[in-house]
């Protein structure tokens, strides 16, 4: 078994905690909904959710639920069950978490104090199962989850960039139709609107394109708060936050997107941090080192990110959540064209994370912003597509001078994880790259 933390983790932001309260309560909701016989789908995150959400059509998004599953510890209990089932060991854990859930007989049920023995009481059975073809495994897995759950499974095509604009988060908010071929944006419309019919059929809603443009503007709403957070506190040294709370306020908040609430939460992230930043707040008063985390969050032991701040003034400050709604979402010209702004906005999220030289250029360019002093990337081991040029990765940001830690964990599964043995890797880094080259650099 894997060394469990003895330190707990410690979480500042008003924000953070109201995220994760309404979370749990739309959670209940949700499940209350579907005990009443509403549709109900399970998508992973790359499926265009603002269509969902216009069609009022109720959803739970993959890798925030295999989070959810991952942080009240419950991988070990269904990981044994995909064993005990005849399946592989090493699946990825994001998209299999889910599945794994789905065998346990004990998931929807209580204990003899009443307590739910499943991650909140259980998934709710879904009647819809929705991904995207970027990946080999992925659909299968998706495949077997519906067939499990007696859902409908739903897949939608991928594409492929034929070509690449190096420096994309400068412009594509306002000039992404420039920055796709013609023909995968239109096929990607068409995909939108076969999808829409499939979910009009299915479900008996109608698809309303206005109610369309104003989840998207509520979107772009959202993620602009979150540039604006985003750039301030890469401005703030010392910096009034870290990644324990921004990764927590902003993916919770991310997955209600389109509504009015997660626009104002974003807004009321951006006021609290801008309050301490104006009041000279320093999240860890030593700061000497500025760490950019690169990767999933380990949402197993996240009081990881908090072991290096007594010690070495260490603080991670950069992650891709609150970074990726600054950048990757956005679109402007939304009432013009409302399918054409949503298409542009997914068929690039996968160059963007997981394709270099997009991710690779931006990760060195959100480096600098941040006057970042090392980097520690986590790759999955059991997911290809989160390998994502990680080589490209590491030589982009090393041979601009910033040191890389890269070392395989999987972010949900705590079966694999060692924490004595993963904080003297970094540790190790930080003594040996971080501080002796800033010692050199004297």
């Amino acid at each position: 078994m894997p060394e469990k933390s003895k330190s707990s983790v410690v979480k500042k932001l008003r924000a953070t905690a109201q995220a994760s309260a309404y979370q749990k309560q739309w959670f209940f909701d949700l499940k209350q909904q579907v005990e009443n016989g509403a549709e109900f789908a399970y998508l992973n995150a790359d499926v265009p959710m603002e269509i969902f959400r216009a069609m009022d059509i109720p959803f739970v998004v993959n890798q925030w639920w295999a989070a959810i599953c991952g942080a009240k510890q419950m991988s070990t209990k269904y990981y044994e069950l995909l064993r005990q089932a005849g399946y592989r060991d090493d699946l990825c854990s994001y998209c299999a978490t889910a599945f794994a859930e789905s065998l346990d007989p004990d998931d929807r049920k209580t204990d003899v104090q009443g307590k739910p023995l499943g991650p909140w009481g259980g998934l709710p059975q879904p009647t819809l199962a929705v991904t995207r073809l970027t990946c080999d495994c992925q659909a299968k897995i998706f495949e077997l989850f519906a067939r499990q759950h007696g859902a409908t499974f739903y897949a939608m095509e991928n594409t492929v960039a034929r070509k690449v604009p190096l420096d994309w988060f400068d412009e594509i908010e306002d000039n992404w139709e420039s920055f796709y071929d013609t023909d995968r944006l239109d096929l990607a419309v068409e995909e939108l609107k076969q999808m829409i019919r499939f979910l009009e059929t299915k479900t008996g809603k109608m698809f309303d394109i206005n109610r369309l443009a104003e989840v998207m503007e509520l979107v772009n709403e959202q993620e602009l708060w979150y540039k604006k957070t985003r750039d301030l506190i890469a401005q703030c040294a010392p910096v009034p936050v870290t990644v324990v709370d921004t990764i927590n306020a902003v993916m919770q908040a991310q997955w209600q997107r389109g509504t009015r609430w997660a626009a104002d939460h974003a807004r009321g992230l951006y006021e609290e941090i801008k309050a301490l930043a104006d009041s000279g707040e320093a999240a860890v008063p030593n700061e000497k080192y500025r760490l950019m985390w690169l990767g999933r969050g380990i949402w197993h032991d996240f009081a990881f990110y908090q072991r290096f701040e007594q010690k070495y003034g260490a603080v991670f400050m950069w992650s891709m959540y609150l970074a990726m709604g600054a950048d990757a979402y956005i679109r402007h010209n939304v009432q013009e064209d409302p399918l054409r702004a949503l298409a542009a906005r997914y068929i690039g999220l996968e160059d963007f994370l997981h394709m270099p030289p997009w991710n690779s250029r931006w990760y060195l360019q959100q480096a600098k912003q941040n006057r970042i002093d090392g980097v520690v990337y986590m790759v999955p081991e059991n997911c290809m597509q989160a390998v994502e040029g990680s080589y490209f990765i590491k030589k982009t940001l090393e041979d601009a001078g910033i040191p890389v830690l890269i070392f395989k964990a999987d972010p949900v599964d705590a079966r694999k994880w060692n924490a004595q043995s993963m904080t003297e890797l970094v540790e190790d880094f930080i003594e040996n790259r971080i501080i002796n080259k800033a010692g050199e650099q004297k």
